[in-house]
């Protein structure tokens, strides 16, 4: 059986590295950094700091969400507070519509405290796989 996280499990000091699969453009991106989820009124705050290698390009990148409890899920907001998705630990897919495009994640919480999320996004102009690992500091 998989260890089922609850909100505060996520405490802490994660070192993050993403890969990322383009199928529209044919390139691969990796992302190395940090992130942290810090207690905030009513959840974690949740901020993301490293380096994004997209081809020869190296750029500073960063990322806010808030994440709560909310009716037995775990809810992850974007930073100025619209609701981006949500997951239990029993059902660790879900999926974002920002028409026209479809986000879809899926959690792996199997090897916690080391735990990962794959987006898989399609739209118009969107066509890629991207693939994050968490890894306790």
């Amino acid at each position: 059986m998989s260890f089922s996280p609850d909100l505060m499990d996520f405490s802490g000091e994660w070192a993050l590295e993403r890969e990322i699969q383009s199928e529209i453009a044919g390139q691969a991106g990796r992302f190395s950094g940090r992130a942290w989820f810090c207690a905030a009124e009513g959840g974690l705050a949740y901020r993301e700091v490293g380096k994004l290698h997209l081809g020869a390009a190296v750029l500073q990148a960063e990322r806010k969400y808030f994440w709560r409890e909310a009716a037995g899920e775990i809810e992850v907001l974007f930073a100025d507070g619209r609701p981006f998705h949500s997951f239990t630990p029993a059902q660790t897919a879900a999926t974002h519509f920002c028409d026209p495009d479809v986000y879809q994640v899926a959690y792996d919480f199997a090897d916690w405290p080391c735990w990962s999320s794959r987006w898989r996004v399609t739209g118009p102009r969107k066509d890629y796989v991207m693939t994050s690992r968490f890894n306790p500091v």
